[in-house]
């Protein structure tokens, strides 16, 4: 299998190391494959592929969308390096509230599957970064949500303290009063 899967601590979340063939050349690895990622949990059809450029220093999210809208998001980092978080906003659930983050870098390609009812966010640790996701649902703007990145609730421990925020990210309403 050209992929390990790993769950980590809230375990809807999901890590996916490719393997990677290189050579002087350079190198080739998949990084998707639709049977291994349903043999291990991971049956959405992706609908959309998106993909960001953002500088050192810039954090995006804690994004999310509503049903039906709500996506579930295969994450990469292409080039660079990001801190991606991921927070479960299911309020039956019993990981409601709770994060993981793991360092995305093109130096160590790994992917992270975030599940439909997951806000998600990242801040990018280096001079730049490339970020791929694709998406089990197409993006609509009458379903977009958020919470605020530095929600006291959710306590994530991002790997900077200023982020720079677009002016709707610095004004997303902390989880209590966000629109679930």
């Amino acid at each position: 299998m050209p992929f390990q899967f790993t769950r980590l601590a809230v375990p809807d979340v999901i890590l996916i190391e490719p393997r990677r063939h290189g050579d002087a050349r350079g190198f080739f690895m998949e990084t998707y494959k639709r049977s291994d990622f349903v043999a291990n949990g991971i049956p959405e059809a992706f609908v959309q592929d998106n993909y960001s450029r953002s500088a050192k220093g810039v954090l995006r999210g804690l994004h999310y969308q509503l049903a039906p809208q709500a996506q579930g998001k295969l994450v990469t980092c292409i080039q660079g390096e990001v801190f991606d978080v991921a927070v479960d906003i299911r309020p039956d659930s019993p990981t409601f509230a709770k994060w993981v983050g793991v360092t995305l870098s093109s130096e160590q390609p790994r992917l992270m599957y975030i599940p439909p009812g997951f806000a998600h966010g990242f801040c990018v640790l280096s001079e730049s970064a490339d970020f791929s996701y694709k998406v089990t649902a197409e993006y609509s703007q009458a379903h977009e949500r958020g919470v605020v990145w530095n929600d006291p609730q959710i306590a994530v421990v991002w790997p900077l303290a200023a982020p720079l925020l677009s002016g709707r990210d610095s004004q997303l309403p902390l989880l209590r009063d966000a629109q679930l």
